[in-house]
C-alpha cells in the first residue's frame, strides 16, 4: 500500500501546482472513515481506495481525480455524506465522488438487468465527466487484481465477465491500453484458466528457444534505419495471453501461425519520418501481403494512430512493426488522459468532441433503447467489432463495425440519413442495401422523404446505433397502428351497448387498468392485453352485452355468398408484417376478398379470408371478432402476396414459360417452392404479388392456358 507521503509525491512530480494540503486530509479522511473495514483479502479496507488513487497517478491524472479516487467509497461504505465531503474537498469533487458512488451500488445487483442499468447509468456520468470513468476503471482493475481472494467461484465468474463485456472494452475505446490489456488478461484467468496456461506455456518454449532473437531483430531493425539517416528508438513488446488467445480464434488459426506474438516498435519524432521509416522497411525487407494498415492518416475511434506492417526481418522471420511519434505513442497507451481534455474543456460534455463520436452515438442508443438488456445488446454491437473505413462522396471518413451494410452507413451519418434511406451507390455503382462494406469504399447514400425503415433491415445491420434506431421506429409504428384499432374496437364495443362513445368515460379504466392516459387504454385494446368486453364491465358494471352474436361475423365455407360492408369497419392500410395488424400466412387474403379480423394477445389483429379453415378455432370466443374490410378510398395500393398451387410438366422451358407468363401479366414472383417432385412433373408453391383478387385471378387464368401447366389453384392452406 502506498504511504501518504509518497502518494504526494507521485502528484507533485507531474503536477508541481497540486494541492497538497488537499491531498493529504482527503489520505487521512478515508484511513478515518474506513476505520476497522476489511476487504476479502484481510487488508484494510482503506488499502483499495489508496491503490485505486495510485494506480491513477500513473496517468498522471489531476488533484480532484486522485481525490476522487481516495473518497469514491467513503459514500457508500462509511457514515460520510455527500454534504461532508463537499463542505470537507468541494463541490467538484462531491459531485465526482456521488457518481462513482452511485454507480456502485447498482453494482451490488447480479442479474442482467440490473448490469444493464447500472452501464447505462456509467455512460450517462461519463458523457459529463471522463474523470468519473477513469475512477471507475481504476476501481475495477484493482478488484480483478484481487479477484482470487473472493470465495465464491459464481461471483468470481460473473464478475470477471463483466470486466471482459464492459469495462475492457470501454477502457479500449478511451484509449487506455494498458488498461485494457490488464483487465482482460485478469477475466482470462478466471474465464479460461486452461488456455490461458496453454499459452503461457508456449511463450515460454519461445523465449527458451530464441532467447536472443528479439535483441537481434531489434539491432538489426535500428541499424537499418540509422544507416538511411533516422534517429529511431525500436523495442519488442511480447503481446498478452488473453490478446494472443483472441487472435487465433478470430483467425482460426493456431499458435505457430501468428506473426505478432511480439510486436516491434519504432518511436520517431514526427510523422514524416513514420512514413520514411515505412519506405526503408518496404525497400529493404520482403512486405507481407494483406498485413499493413495506416491508422496515421485514418485513426481508429479512440484516436489511436500507428502505422503496421508486416515484414520478412533481419532474422527471415515473420514480425509485426508499428511506426509512430513519441506522441502517438502516449496518446496510444493512456488515451484520454493523455490530452487532459476533461481539464482544457471543462463545463463542456465529452461527447462533444469529435473524437468521441463513438460515445454520442451509445447516448442516442440509450435514447432508442426500449429497455436496458437491448442497450446492452446494441452497446455490445457497437463496441466489440472490428472496424472498416469508408468515405462519402465528400471525402468524410465514416468507421463503421466490420460487415456493416449501406443502411449502417446512413445512420452512421445521421439517424434521419438512415430512415429515409431507399438505395446506395458504392463505388459510384446502384448496390443493395444489404451489401457488406469493404475498407475505402465510397458509399453514396439515395434519400426518399417518404421512405421508413423497414423491419427486414434489422436482419442485416450490424451496428448497435442502426439496429437500436430501427427497433426504435417500429415500436413506435406498432404503438401508433395499436392506439388506432384499439380506439375502434372502444367505439365499436360503446356501440354494441347502445351508449354514445366519449373518451372521459374511459377515466375509471385508467385506474383499474393502472395507466396514464387515453392512449394507453386504447394501445391495450390493440395489442389484445384487454379486450372491448373488459372495457364495458369496467364502464358500466352489473350490465352485460346482449347484442355479441349480432355482431360476430359468422363462419362461413361460401365463396359466393355477399355480405354488405360495415359501416364502422376497420380500415385496413398499406402494412409493416408483424405490426398492429398484419395478413394470415394460412390463407393469404387479398383486395376483392371478404375477410375477418381475429385479435390476438401481444399481436395485435391478424386478418384472414372468410372462409379459413383457421377461424374454427376461434368459433368460442366471438369477443375476440372484429369487423374488418378493405380501404377502397385508399389511391395508394400495395401490392399483396397471393399464393398459388401448380403442378406442371417436367421438361426444358417449362419453368422459364411460368416465369414468363406471370411477369407478362404484371405479377412478380416473392417465393418459390418445390413441394414435390416426380420424373413427369413438379408441384409447386408460388407466393405472387399482386394488386388484388381480380389480378391474381387473371394470373391463374393465363396459366392454365399454358400447356406445360397441368394445374393451377389458388393456395388457402
Amino acid at each position: 500500500m502506498l504511504r501518504q507521503v509518497e502518494l504526494v509525491e507521485r502528484v507533485l512530480s507531474y503536477d508541481p501546482h497540486a494541492d497538497e494540503d488537499l491531498l493529504n486530509r482527503a489520505y487521512v479522511f478515508t484511513i478515518k472513515t474506513h476505520g476497522s473495514q476489511v476487504r476479502a483479502s484481510g487488508d484494510p479496507y482503506f488499502s483499495h481506495p489508496i491503490e485505486v488513487a495510485g494506480i491513477l497517478t500513473e496517468l498522471k491524472l489531476d488533484t480532484a481525480t486522485i481525490i476522487t479516487a481516495l473518497l469514491h467509497d467513503t459514500i457508500e461504505d462509511t457514515v460520510a455524506s455527500k454534504e461532508e465531503i463537499e463542505l470537507n474537498f468541494g463541490p467538484e469533487i462531491a459531485v465526482l465522488v456521488d457518481g462513482v458512488t452511485k454507480l456502485s451500488q447498482l453494482e451490488l445487483q447480479s442479474d442482467r438487468t440490473k448490469q444493464a442499468e447500472n452501464f447505462s447509468k456509467l455512460l450517462v456520468a461519463m458523457s459529463n465527466d471522463i474523470r468519473v470513468l477513469l475512477v471507475k476503471l481504476a476501481d475495477r482493475l484493482h478488484n480483478m487484481r484481487t479477484l482470487h481472494f473472493i470465495d465464491k467461484p459464481e461471483k468470481r465468474k460473473r464478475i470477471a465477465t463483466e470486466t471482459m463485456e464492459i469495462y475492457a472494452p470501454l477502457a479500449e475505446r478511451i484509449g487506455i491500453q494498458s488498461f485494457r490489456d490488464e483487465l482482460e488478461d485478469l477475466a482470462f484467468v478466471e474465464l479460461n484458466n486452461e488456455a490461458r496456461k496453454s499459452i503461457l506455456r508456449r511463450l515460454e518454449y519461445l523465449r527458451a528457444e530464441g532467447e536472443d532473437v528479439v535483441a537481434k531483430i531489434v539491432e538489426g531493425l535500428k541499424n537499418e534505419l540509422n544507416d538511411s539517416g533516422l534517429q529511431v528508438e525500436v523495442s519488442g513488446r511480447e503481446k498478452r495471453p488473453y490478446s494472443i488467445w483472441r487472435k487465433m480464434e478470430q483467425k482460426n488459426v493456431t499458435f505457430e501461425q501468428l506473426s505478432d506474438i511480439i510486436a516491434f516498435r519504432v518511436v520517431v519524432a514526427n510523422v514524416e519520418q513514420c512514413y520514411h521509416v515505412l519506405g526503408n522497411l518496404h525497400a529493404k525487407f520482403s512486405m507481407v501481403p494483406g498485413r499493413f494498415k495506416d491508422y496515421i492518416s485514418t485513426p481508429k475511434r479512440n484516436n489511436y494512430q500507428s502505422i503496421h506492417t508486416t515484414i520478412i526481418g533481419p532474422e527471415r522471420q515473420r514480425i509485426e512493426v508499428q511506426i509512430r511519434t513519441r506522441e502517438m505513442h502516449e496518446t496510444n497507451e493512456i488515451g484520454v488522459a493523455a490530452h487532459w481534455q476533461y481539464k482544457q474543456q471543462l463545463g463542456t460534455p465529452l461527447s462533444d468532441s469529435q473524437q468521441y463520436r463513438w460515445l454520442r452515438e451509445l447516448l442516442e442508443i440509450l435514447e432508442d433503447a426500449s429497455d436496458p438488456d437491448e442497450f446492452l445488446e446494441h452497446t455490445k454491437l457497437n463496441m466489440y467489432q472490428d472496424q472498416v473505413f469508408c468515405f462519402s462522396p465528400k471525402g468524410d471518413l465514416i468507421s463503421l463495425p466490420a460487415g456493416s451494410s449501406p443502411v449502417d452507413f446512413a445512420y452512421a451519418v445521421h439517424t434521419r440519413v438512415g430512415d429515409t434511406c431507399v438505395g446506395s451507390k458504392v463505388n459510384g455503382r446502384m448496390t443493395p442495401l444489404r451489401t457488406v462494406l469493404k475498407n475505402g469504399d465510397q458509399v453514396e447514400i439515395l434519400r426518399s422523404k417518404n421512405q421508413t425503415p423497414s423491419p427486414t433491415w434489422e436482419n442485416f445491420v450490424v451496428s448497435g446505433k442502426a439496429r437500436s434506431a430501427i427497433r426504435r421506429f417500429i415500436r413506435q409504428q406498432q404503438r401508433d397502428q395499436y392506439i388506432e384499432l384499439g380506439k375502434s374496437i372502444a367505439e365499436k364495443s360503446f356501440r354494441m351497448h347502445s351508449k354514445p362513445f366519449v373518451e372521459k368515460a374511459l377515466a375509471p379504466v385508467l385506474k383499474v387498468w393502472d395507466l396514464e392516459n387515453t392512449d394507453d387504454v386504447y394501445y391495450s385494446l390493440g395489442d389484445g392485453t384487454h379486450t372491448g368486453r373488459q372495457l364495458l364491465d369496467i364502464i358500466f358494471p352489473g350490465e352485460r352485452n346482449k347484442t355479441d352474436k349480432e355482431n360476430v361475423v359468422p363462419i362461413s365455407k361460401s365463396k359466393t355468398g355477399g355480405k354488405k360492408k360495415h359501416e364502422h369497419a376497420v380500415p385496413i392500410r398499406g402494412l409493416i408484417p408483424g405490426m398492429a395488424m398484419h395478413f394470415a400466412g394460412c390463407c393469404h387474403p387479398l383486395p376483392g376478398d371478404r375477410i375477418v379480423g381475429i385479435v390476438t394477445t401481444g399481436r395485435g389483429v391478424t386478418i384472414h379470408t372468410i372462409d379459413c379453415d383457421t377461424l374454427e378455432q376461434f368459433a368460442e370466443v366471438p369477443e375476440r371478432w372484429l369487423d374488418v374490410s378493405w380501404d377502397t378510398k385508399n389511391d395508394e395500393v400495395s401490392l399483396q402476396v397471393g399464393r398459388i398451387s401448380v403442378v406442371m410438366a417436367n421438361e426444358p422451358g417449362a419453368l422459364s414459360s411460368i416465369t414468363s407468363t406471370i411477369a407478362a401479366n404484371s405479377g412478380n414472383i416473392n417465393n418459390l417452392v418445390i413441394a414435390n417432385r416426380s420424373q413427369d412433373f413438379f408441384e409447386m408453391r408460388v407466393d405472387i404479388e399482386v394488386r388484388d383478387v381480380k389480378h391474381l385471378t387473371n394470373i391463374i387464368a393465363a396459366l392454365r392456358a399454358d400447356p406445360v401447366i397441368s394445374s393451377v389453384e389458388r393456395a388457402t392452406g
